[in-house]
């Protein structure tokens, strides 16, 4: 077993300063018609409210998939994201579409429950017809130093996925330093992760530049050591359209264009899809 204590440490100032010289550096440069394009077509379109019933799940996947109809030139969304109950309603909802059906499972948002539970609710889940799972870390038991007993929760539920894409929430907003994100990164990574995402949405801060930029240089190591490519996924109070041009340009940088596509790339989010809309409108 790998030893995941000897992450190098990642200084807050300086991943500070990269963060800023990156987005200082190519942000005159944009197209933002363009980018916002490929921001659509990224999107998981997102509910995970107790509220929750299965018409607003129907809702919003008519959204989603009737982005195209509007004509401004705007793709579809990729996925949508809802609770392991709403997977069969959103399925239903979407037959005959291209979008995805992703769900949180394992746990979600806390992720404190015996790994056998995750693994049935996950096995659940995805016997409902997900596509992708997004689970969720043991924080505390990261926290605590378990980082095996973290790597093999999570090489658990991937294998729990069977054929459906797992995406490992790491919580950034929880891990307290750059070098712990950077720790939890590697971890899943290691554990068979086909994305990593920032954040459930359940605490602030959630998505921030900098954790991203973070988790970006573990996927490129990686990628560079192994040749396997790892997707991202920011996710988590994601409302405003510069703020998802900056995750976007972090990833273009990092990693290349290659990463650009719905396969490796995401954006989870509820209110961006009518920000895209209603500012792609404003250019026409």
């Amino acid at each position: 077993m790998q030893d995941f204590s000897k992450t190098p440490e990642i200084s807050e100032e300086e991943i500070n300063q990269e963060v800023n010289r990156i987005l200082r550096s190519v942000t005159s440069d944009l197209d933002r018609k363009t980018i916002l394009t490929s921001v659509m077509g990224i999107i998981d379109l997102t509910t995970l409210e107790g509220s929750d019933t299965d018409q607003k799940v129907v809702d919003m996947c008519r959204k989603g998939m009737g982005i195209e109809e509007l004509s401004l030139g705007l793709p579809n969304v990729a996925a949508v994201c809802v609770y392991p109950t709403l997977v069969g309603t959103a399925c239903k909802a979407l037959e005959g579409s291209r979008l995805r059906v992703a769900a949180v499972a394992g746990a979600f948002p806390a992720g404190q429950s015996p790994i056998h539970i995750k693994v049935e609710e996950v096995k659940y889940t995805v016997g409902e017809g997900a596509d992708e799972i997004d689970m969720v870390i043991s924080r505390g038991k990261f926290l605590e130093g378990e980082y095996n007993l973290v790597f093999d929760e999570i090489a658990a539920i991937k294998e729990a996925c069977g054929d459906a894409h797992l995406k490992v929430i790491l919580e950034t907003g929880e891990l307290q330093t750059p070098t712990l994100i950077r720790r939890a990164s590697d971890i899943a990574i290691a554990a068979g992760a086909d994305f990593i995402k920032t954040s459930t949405g359940k605490i602030q801060p959630a998505a921030t530049e900098v954790s991203m930029l973070i988790m970006l240089q573990a996927i490129s190591d990686h990628y560079r050591e192994t040749g396997k490519m790892v997707g991202i996924k920011p996710a988590g109070g994601i409302s405003d359209n510069d703020k998802a041009i900056h995750y976007y340009t972090l990833t273009s940088e990092v990693l290349g264009n290659d990463w650009l596509s719905k396969d490796l790339f995401r954006i989870g989010a509820s209110r961006l899809v009518d920000a895209v809309i209603e500012e792609v409108k404003s250019m026409k």
